[in-house]
């Protein structure tokens, strides 16, 4: 090993050491369980500790900086508009409409067939820690062929901070989520049929918005995509984890990111001086992929790196508690897509298959080699069955194969 290497290892590992000792000082009081999560953080540290053996701190800051130029990844722009929550919390929101142009032909027959789509409105909501830019590919192919609405959920993105959370020290719950939708429903799309699209904590908005609104989804609602997401049961999932280490996220996790959304300034500075290890981190929980494209991975580390950490604690705990397995009768007439990764370590492709089977009539879609960004990692997948979906609405009597929209791995193969 060369001097700069030893160098290097020892750097990764005082890194490392640091970014452990920093997590788990807080844990020390729980035994066992800081142990079991010591462990887990100690290993995902090593990792990157031996990816720094063959590459600069230097060299993998100019990398990110590149990717981040030339990364054309969320950068589409729509008509903006806000939307005012029951709490006053603003809303951000962007309307795609419809295009006459000519050029739009060739991909729109591409989508549809050559009959243009009826006049709906597809509403894409994102999930947690991300924002409406986590649809970027799907938007692309969409833009100018249908009407499409993306917005941004309650302190994400360029959404405001949840007024109920900041002034009234509320708890952030799913139901609250779903009346957000709903207020960007009836300031976007106030008229006409509507396709909702979910993935992840988005899948669970759509979801809490049936539950209260039944009568808008009776009436106006004409499909849905569920993408990557769960209508109960998240306490069960184990992340991929061995069984001591998830029990002590269970146990711990919770009051450890409210104490860290306290110290939301000094975390931040942690995050940013370890940024190595949560790239890592983000990459496993993300993509299932090993040929990822690089600038995706980091679009995808930009937007989660995006969400505060005390926005990142004030939502986890609603994940618990959020069970809408009943709501999902109100979709039993409708067309439905159903989608997961085979890989989804968040969001496990069982609690997809959950959904398909209270909805039988359902489209199931499983993506091998995916995980829980499917919409990013197998973009064309995901596209391909959303134009199925707008298809079987009635937009036109029969869909086409969609393809070249943006793959990202050359693995990536229907479900």
């Amino acid at each position: 090993m060369s001097e700069s290497s030893a160098e290097a290892a020892a750097e990764a590992v005082t890194a490392a050491a640091s970014a452990v000792s920093a997590g788990t000082a807080s844990w020390r009081r729980a035994g066992f369980a800081g142990a079991a999560i010591g462990v887990v953080a100690a290993g995902a540290a090593a990792g990157v500790a031996i990816e720094r053996l063959t590459v600069g701190r230097g060299m993998r800051m100019k990398a990110r900086l590149a990717l981040d130029s030339a990364g054309p990844y969320g950068a589409l722009r729509g008509m903006p508009g806000k939307a005012s929550a029951d709490d006053g919390t603003e809303l951000y929101y962007e309307v795609d409409e419809v295009e006459a142009d000519s050029t739009l032909a060739p991909r729109r027959r591409r989508l549809f067939g050559r009959k243009a789509p009826a006049p709906v409105t597809v509403v894409f909501s994102h999930g947690y820690c991300l924002s409406q830019d986590s649809w970027h590919f799907q938007r692309a192919a969409l833009r100018g062929v249908v009407r499409t609405v993306h917005w941004d959920q309650r302190s994400h993105g360029r959404s405001g901070r949840g007024v109920a959370q900041v002034r009234d020290d509320q708890p952030v719950t799913i139901d609250q989520l779903g009346q957000d939708l709903k207020a960007v429903i009836d300031a976007a799309a106030p008229e006409g049929p509507l396709v909702l699209v979910g993935h992840s904590m988005g899948g669970m908005t759509v979801m809490a918005l049936a539950d209260q609104y039944p009568a808008l989804i009776r009436e106006r609602v004409v499909g849905v995509a569920l993408i990557g997401t769960s209508s109960g049961r998240l306490g069960e999932v184990n992340f991929g984890l061995p069984v001591a280490g998830v029990n002590a996220v269970r146990r711990i996790l919770p009051g450890v990111l409210k104490a860290l959304g306290q110290r939301a300034e000094l975390v931040e500075r942690g995050r940013r001086a370890t940024a190595d290890l949560f790239a890592g981190i983000i990459k496993r929980y993300s993509f299932a992929s090993r040929d990822v494209d690089p600038a995706v991975a980091r679009f995808a580390e930009r937007l989660i790196e995006a969400t505060p950490i005390d926005v990142v604690a004030e939502f986890y705990p609603a994940f618990t508690d959020h069970d809408k397995t009943e709501a999902l009768a109100c979709f039993a007439e409708l067309p439905v897509l159903v989608l997961a990764g085979v890989k989804d370590l968040v969001t496990p492709s069982e609690h997809s298959e959950a959904i398909a089977d209270l909805l039988p009539d359902a489209e199931l879609v499983l993506v091998p080699d995916a995980g829980h960004l499917v919409m990013m990692e197998h973009p064309e997948v995901v596209i391909d069955r959303l134009a199925d979906l707008l298809t079987r609405v009635g937009a036109v009597p029969a869909g086409a194969t969609v393809g070249g929209y943006g793959s990202t791995s050359s693995s990536a193969q229907p479900g």
